[in-house]
């Protein structure tokens, strides 16, 4: 009778850590949702000027804020009741990151917005916005695929998002080289392209958030550190993880 009970206490136990990680997996996902969709948001806003959209994307990063401080809080409760162990450390100490960086996209969004309603007040800007919807149609497409990478346990896909970064430095920096010869050109042009470049900028720096994700998929995954390497190094990681 003792020991019927004991399985049924473990069972109950082990039940309610799954449903604890499975929190963890859904409330991040929901979150990144949410931030997908105040990039989304931005940049149409500041595309068609319209500053009742960028004032949402901008209220919307204070449930983005609570949305992380949730998460951290359930990260800190799974260790301190459960004390995990392995892969299932790694989930929860990789979700802890993964949240911070989603937090960062959030604010860069709305760094997007804040400008979105600058440039409205100065009029459209004429240089600038092609680049602008190239970068964020790459940027938004890492994030999304960092958020299924994360959600299907792919490490691969991971380190595809790695690769994309590299791309879109490449394009921000030919970005920036043009807007910088714009200015040269019309000198009369230099506060709006200014501030087109600090949107590029912030875009820029979503992709790098999102690479960041990827980086701590393939830690959970494969329990390989990838930080700080380049992507030779970690294409050689992962191959070695698979040839084991």
């Amino acid at each position: 009778m003792s020991i019927a009970t004991h399985e049924s206490h473990n069972q109950h136990i082990s039940q309610q850590f799954n449903q604890s990680l499975s929190e963890l997996r859904n409330h991040l996902l929901a979150m990144g949702g949410m931030v997908e969709k105040q990039i989304s948001d931005a940049v149409d806003a500041l595309i068609n000027g319209d500053t009742e959209l960028a004032e949402a994307v901008q209220v919307t990063e204070n449930l983005v804020d609570d949305m992380e401080v949730l998460i951290d809080e359930e990260c800190t409760q799974v260790i301190a009741r459960r004390h995990p162990a392995a892969s299932d450390l790694r989930l929860v100490m990789s979700t802890v990151k993964m949240i911070a960086d989603l937090e960062r996209i959030g604010d860069e969004a709305a760094k997007i917005a804040k400008m979105a309603i600058r440039l409205s007040d100065q009029g459209k800007p004429t240089n600038g916005f092609v680049e602008i919807r190239h970068i964020a149609s790459h940027v938004s497409q890492m994030v999304n695929s960092a958020l299924d990478s994360f959600a299907r346990f792919d490490a691969d896909r991971a380190l595809e998002i790695i690769r994309k970064d590299h791309t879109v430095d490449a394009e921000y920096a030919t970005a920036i080289r043009s807007l910088i010869t714009v200015m040269m050109e019309d000198p009369r042009s230099i506060s709006q392209v200014q501030n087109v470049m600090w949107v590029l900028r912030a875009l820029e720096r979503i992709g790098d958030h999102a690479a960041n994700i990827s980086e701590h998929v393939i830690f959970m995954v494969r329990g390989k550190d990838v930080r700080h390497m380049k992507i030779q190094e970690v294409e050689a990681a992962l191959k070695d993880k698979r040839g084991k």
